[in-house]
């Protein structure tokens, strides 16, 4: 039976790395595309939601069947709960990715943020963040889901740069108004990845320690 058991969360942790995976891959190309201006990729992100929400639905099926069928108990059943809270804030990152690249349609051809390199930086560090959460739950380590943490402080720094650009910006071009918005949009959304980054690193930190169930960002 405990073989078994082993045998499904090898699968779950297979899952949630592809899941991972995939809204890393996202948020890599909203930052191109942000920059490129590439209709078309900026719809195969918005598109790739749905293959976002569907590996979502499968862990919560593997999770459920963990539950039912092998009952596990203390560490395990912690181990378990903490994999079907985090991918809602995988789900939800993948959707501020799919949020971003449909700013960047509404945006044009002709608005570019290339000297908003705060943002692009923003992107590299929840990108970090998350790779680093999920290679933690993996992994079991609540040294590097500790580190994810700490390192969500950096993304905050990068967001209050971001507006300072933004303040300038206006202030140098009044009728700039409304790409000024746009740019602290797209910068809010990856500040909202960086907390769910952050969430998922709490969980994984509750499945390993006789924790409190952490508060939701």
């Amino acid at each position: 039976m405990r073989s078994k058991f082993d045998e499904q969360l090898l699968e779950l942790n297979r899952e949630m790395t592809e899941m991972g995976t995939k809204i890393i891959d996202s948020i890599k190309m909203a930052i191109e595309v942000l920059v490129s201006r590439d209709e078309e990729r900026a719809r195969i992100i918005m598109e790739g939601d749905a293959e976002v929400d569907s590996l979502q639905k499968k862990i919560e099926g593997t999770c459920f069947n963990l539950l039912v069928q092998q009952q596990p108990v203390a560490g395990d059943l912690r181990t378990v709960t903490a994999a079907m809270k985090m991918v809602t804030d995988m789900e939800r990152i993948g959707d501020h990715a799919a949020d971003i690249s449909e700013i960047t349609l509404l945006m044009g051809s002709e608005s570019r943020i290339d000297k908003f390199g705060h943002i692009s930086e923003m992107a590299a560090e929840t990108m970090v963040m998350l790779r680093e959460s999920i290679e933690a739950y993996v992994e079991k380590d609540i040294k590097k889901a500790k580190e994810v943490i700490a390192h969500d402080d950096i993304v905050d720094d990068l967001f209050v740069a971001t507006k300072k650009d933004v303040i300038q910006l206006i202030l140098n071009n009044p009728g700039e108004g409304e790409k000024a918005t746009d740019i602290l949009l797209i910068a809010k959304y990856f500040e909202r990845i960086g907390d769910h980054a952050t969430n998922i690193a709490e969980w994984v930190i509750y499945s390993l320690k006789r924790t409190k169930s952490p508060e939701v960002i």
